[in-house]
């Protein structure tokens, strides 16, 4: 989470949700005996493993809106406080650490990560899953911090049925990729707890490799019809949005939230105030 504090100067623009806090930030929903909330723990197949997942689920019958969270490199903040405030306001919310990573079996890559998103949504839609699950398969946002937001853009982007999108201080890989390669290498040896079957130096080259195909302004106009809420903090990486965001409203869009807060990369003093832009945004959907 140490991503590129010294690469990028921040170039930010100010924007904000105003909106009371909803009660799903601090008050729990009354309990249903019969459809309760519950924990439900994944195996999803992605490139020949099966990637470990979480769902927490909504209380009440029958199939609910469902939001699924993906996380950064290495993803030491999961962002588990947002997931359970979206399922106290009566979503599914569902987390996953992608191959190589946090436990799932398999070699990390950032190929793969893009490969095991495609996979996630393929598993919450199949059919028997989204009835044991409580799906809705057409009420479904993706949402991604850091380089989770650079999955979530590119992987969104292929997928206008989706509901929405939110980009958490997301980090443009392919943007990264272009760097000299000292650089990157900088990024990929700060950024490897708890990855397995990479070394710094193959992560670096993957990204370099890839760069050119990954770039998120690239991506525009394949998310210009999605509603898409953009998060931006004093990381110095709203650079890596803005050209995106540009994008997307030169193509028309009128569908694309900013919201910035004077904080960490991890939001680590405005915990609050990601779940309450998080929620009002969701409220619209």
């Amino acid at each position: 989470m140490r991503l590129f504090r010294v690469l990028f100067a921040t170039f930010v623009t100010a924007s904000s949700l105003t909106a009371q806090a909803p009660d799903a930030i601090g008050v729990d929903p009354p309990r249903d005996s019969v459809y309760p909330a519950r924990m439900e723990v994944l195996h999803i197949p992605s490139g020949g493993v099966k990637i470990n997942g979480v769902a927490y689920l909504a209380s009440g019958p029958g199939v609910h809106p469902t939001f699924v969270l993906f996380h950064g490199l290495p993803g030491n903040e999961k962002n588990l406080d947002l997931a359970q405030a979206v399922r106290r306001a009566g979503w599914n919310a569902i987390t996953v650490n992608y191959r190589g990573s946090w436990g799932s079996p398999g070699k990390f890559s950032f190929g793969g990560n893009l490969e095991d998103a495609e996979a996630v949504l393929a598993f919450v839609r199949d059919t028997e899953n989204a009835r044991r699950l409580g799906v809705d398969p057409q009420r479904v946002v993706v949402a991604g911090h850091s380089m989770g937001g650079w999955v979530v853009a590119l992987t969104a982007a292929r997928h206008p049925e989706l509901l929405g999108a939110v980009l958490i201080s997301a980090a443009d890989f392919g943007l990264v990729g272009s760097l000299p390669r000292e650089q990157v290498l900088r990024v990929t040896t700060e950024n490897m707890e708890a990855l397995s079957g990479v070394t710094a130096e193959s992560m670096a080259d993957e990204l370099i490799s890839g760069g050119p195909r990954w770039r998120l302004e690239d991506v525009a106009s394949g998310l210009v019809r999605l509603p898409i809420l953009v998060m931006t903090s004093d990381d110095g990486l709203a650079a890596h949005t803005d050209p995106l965001v540009e994008r997307i409203r030169k193509l028309g869009s009128t569908r694309i939230t900013r919201v910035h807060q004077s904080t960490d990369h991890s939001w680590s003093d405005k915990r609050i105030a990601l779940q309450r832009a998080v929620l009002a945004w969701l409220a619209q959907r």
